[in-house]
């Protein structure tokens, strides 16, 4: 976590002063670096961490950090390119608003390095390694009161039963070397990355803009889905130790199926331009409902 902090500032920093496309290209690609890092590190230690009984619901923590980030990013950038006029009018020290929007991620990305710096090392790592008197004070401060020795047996009985699937290749199988369920993990995560939502959230300004709709309009429609994506990530949370990651899944992959094919047919018959522009049915907010309530 600590590196992926050092990565997002030093991201942050070089796209906002970039001289040219490729080293555009390269910061963001450092930025992409950390959070690669990020994205595995932190469901894993939040799980590591937390009770049983309330484990789903912590580990959902990163969904809504990401979702109130994109938030967070689009209503800076909206009051960035408001105060400057637009996104490629200067706005402090002659330089542009959109360079402007990069480096003020260097903020958050400080924070959670400092953040980073104070948190403590997972039980299970510690376990793993043979400290487990430094464990036992981490969980008496993390779960003060709670039974210290149980959860320290149960991690030296998950670390034994990962190196018994280990030794027994308990992930290996026939197809292409791999069981089916691996398999369908990774196939879920791939699909999760090519259902589009993402050129929703990262693109939104720009697919607004392409349909007539002003530099300003964009944004403020950009920061209302972003408030959607929030309030049902905070509903999924709420339901996921209630009626289980599969319904939650599956109810929103057939909304995502439904949401993005109306959001194509809205935009291929949006009409007018400027203020005036109007497109096919209420989708506005839609699209962000049945991703965010998957993830």
């Amino acid at each position: 976590m600590k590196l992926g902090a050092a990565l997002f500032l030093v991201s942050s920093i070089g796209t906002g002063l970039a001289f040219s496309v490729w080293d555009l290209v390269f910061w963001r690609l450092v930025g992409g670096l950390g959070i690669g890092l990020a994205s595995v590190i932190a469901p894993a230690y939040i799980s590591e961490i937390s009770p049983r009984q309330v484990r789903g619901r912590l580990a959902s923590l990163q969904q809504l950090a990401i979702t109130t980030g994109i938030f967070a990013a689009l209503l800076s950038d909206a009051v960035l390119a408001t105060s400057a006029g637009s996104a490629h009018h200067a706005l402090w020290l002659g330089i542009e608003a959109w360079r402007w929007m990069f480096i003020a991620c260097a903020v958050p990305a400080a924070i959670y390095g400092l953040i980073a710096f104070r948190l403590p090392e997972s039980p299970h790592f510690l376990v793993l390694n043979g400290k487990e008197d430094t464990a036992r004070k981490i969980f008496d401060t993390l779960m003060p009161g709670d039974d210290t020795e149980r959860h320290i047996r149960e991690i030296r009985d998950s670390i034994k039963q990962d190196e018994l699937s280990t030794k027994k290749g308990s992930l290996r199988g026939k197809a292409f070397g791999l069981q089916p369920v691996v398999w369908i993990g990774i196939i879920l995560s791939v699909l999760q990355q090519f259902v589009g939502i993402n050129v929703i959230f990262y693109y939104s300004t720009t697919l607004w803009k392409a349909v007539g709709f002003h530099e300003q309009d964009s944004l403020t429609i950009s920061v209302a889905t972003s408030v959607t994506n929030i309030l049902v990530t905070l509903v999924a949370i709420a339901l996921v130790d209630r009626i289980g990651r599969r319904p939650i899944l599956l109810a929103g992959s057939i909304g995502m199926a439904v949401s993005l094919g109306a959001m194509a047919l809205a935009f291929s018959s949006a009409t007018g331009t400027g203020s005036s522009v109007s497109l096919s049915g209420a989708w506005v907010l839609w699209p962000s409902l049945p991703p965010t309530s998957s993830w």
